[in-house]
Formats: structure tokens, C-alpha cells, sequence
């Protein structure tokens, strides 16, 4: 049994090792593939995370005017600010973002539901907003001229 079953900090420590020694021959490439693709994934699950609490705060922010809050203002401003660091970090999910949106869509308009006590959906069944819009800071649904 390998240290990647029994001690997996074990195991990544060697496996840095033997990329740093050269030692391509003795990596344990079956299980650094897996987990390569496991921290992708992970990255794309970030993404749609964050996505979808911005997405439905932006929702709540459109279809509830008279509960907008700065609790909601943060949310929006600080999901964006994590959104744009990683979107730094990996260039590459920016071409995923409208792949990725339905979902988040999609995951939105179930959490704006469920914080607002919403008993049906008066959300679009699609999303009407861009991407540019979404990343925006300055964007704000159902605000005219930057007036929040």
C-alpha cells in the first residue's frame, strides 16, 4: 500500500521530491493525474459557488428594491472581489464562465428563493444578465446612473 492511501501529506511531499530531483520514473502518475484533476475541478466548483451567491444577491437586489441592505451590497462587492482573484489566478476559467453560468444560474434563483421566503420563482428562467454585467462592481440591477 502506498503513502497516497495511508498519508496523503506523506505522499505529496515525496511526490515534490521526485519532481524536484528529476526523478520522473518513481512518480506515482496514476494518482498525480487524479489529483490534478481533482484541484481543476475543485477550481470550476469555486467558481460556480461564488458565482451563484453573487448571482443571487444581484436577484435579490433586482426583485426585492424595498429590502436591499448593506449586507447584500457586501456580498455583491466581496464575491466579486474573490470572483476577479481568481479569475487572476487562472486566466483559463474566464472561457468557462458561460458554460459554467446556467448552473450557477440555476443555483441562484433556488438560494434567492429559499432567503427571501419566495414560495414561487418570480425570477427569469434564464439568466438576463451578462458576464460583463455580473463582474461589474459598478453594475447594480434596477439602479439607474451607479446609484445604489
Amino acid at each position: 500500500m502506498s503513502s497516497y492511501e495511508t498519508d496523503f501529506h506523506q505522499w505529496i511531499e515525496e511526490q515534490s521530491d521526485l519532481l524536484r530531483s528529476g526523478r520522473f520514473a518513481q512518480l506515482d502518475v496514476t494518482h498525480l493525474i487524479k489529483e490534478l484533476e481533482s484541484m481543476s475541478a475543485g477550481e470550476r466548483r469555486e467558481l460556480i459557488n461564488r458565482l451563484a451567491v453573487l448571482l443571487a444577491h444581484l436577484l435579490k437586489w433586482e426583485y426585492q428594491p424595498e429590502r436591499r441592505n448593506t449586507s447584500w451590497r457586501l456580498t455583491v462587492n466581496e464575491q466579486r472581489r474573490q470572483l476577479a482573484l481568481l479569475l487572476e489566478d487562472s486566466p483559463s476559467l474566464r472561457q468557462r464562465l458561460p458554460e459554467l453560468l446556467p448552473r450557477s444560474y440555476r443555483n441562484a434563483t433556488r438560494a434567492a428563493m429559499e432567503e427571501t421566503g419566495l414560495l414561487k420563482s418570480p425570477f427569469p428562467e434564464h439568466c438576463t444578465y451578462s458576464i460583463a454585467e455580473i463582474l461589474d462592481e459598478d453594475y447594480w440591477p434596477g439602479v439607474r446612473f451607479g446609484a445604489t
